[in-house]
């Protein structure tokens, strides 16, 4: 794709204006690594598309593709071209909080991402023990409702199967909530108050959960509405 243009945020766009093009770069500076760690990441984007737009910034010096060693298989790592997309991610990020948090539907809460930010959101410095385990009850799922999180030291897995593990919390919760609340958009102790949550355990955990479950980074992010007039919000 090429605009024909000198201008910097055309050539820019060339590399950086298709689909899931930012979305794949926003799981390298994540550190996304493995191919299958950028399917359960990007779940709606097909495999072929995958190793397409890896290949586009690989040639477009975006990142570096490594065999792993000793195993089958490679990793992908970004350049320092890349990093410094990151203020630029976050400005889309903060952007796309004020401005089209409105916008969002039913189907924009997808589970397998939510579970993934769950994961990179849990803060093990403020966990007590050498191990704990969190389960999921999603009201609103048919298949695989029960989720775990299980943190050992600084390791954290995720699964749908019963690691048989005692659990210390649990959240009976909608997938829809439980975005909001990890988003921001509202509080565990209102989720609770008007009955869209269940949350069971020691009071050590559950009475603060965002001192080990770290909010979205663009939780205190206000939404235009209520920063601008109503008549500039609506233009």
């Amino acid at each position: 794709m090429s605009y024909k243009q000198f201008c910097p945020i055309a050539k820019a766009m060339e590399v950086l204006g298709e689909k899931w093009t930012l979305l794949i770069i926003r799981e390298l500076l994540m550190n996304t690594t493995r191919f299958n760690e950028f399917q359960k990441a990007l779940s709606q984007m097909s495999p072929t598309l995958l190793t397409k737009r890896l290949k586009q910034l690989e040639d477009n010096g975006l990142l570096v593709k490594k065999k792993v060693p000793g195993q089958k298989g490679f990793e992908y790592f970004p350049t320092e071209a890349c990093q410094e997309l990151f203020p630029v991610v976050e400005q889309i990020g903060i952007w796309g909080m004020r401005w089209l948090r409105h916008q969002m539907t039913e189907d924009d809460f997808d589970l397998s991402l939510l579970m993934l930010y769950l994961e990179r959101s849990i803060q093990t410095d403020k966990l007590v023990g050498r191990e704990t385990v969190i389960r999921f009850n999603f009201i609103d799922v048919k298949d695989y409702p029960n989720w775990w999180i299980v943190i050992s030291g600084n390791d954290i897995d995720v699964c749908t199967h019963n690691p048989g593990k005692e659990v210390d919390v649990y959240f009976t919760v909608s997938v829809k909530t439980m975005c909001l609340l990890w988003m921001g958009e509202i509080s565990y102790k209102k989720a609770i108050s008007e009955g869209n949550l269940v949350l069971v355990g020691p009071r050590s955990l559950t009475r603060n959960v965002s001192d080990w479950l770290k909010p979205s980074l663009f939780a205190d992010i206000p939404p235009a509405k209520e920063i601008l007039p109503t008549s500039q919000v609506e233009t």
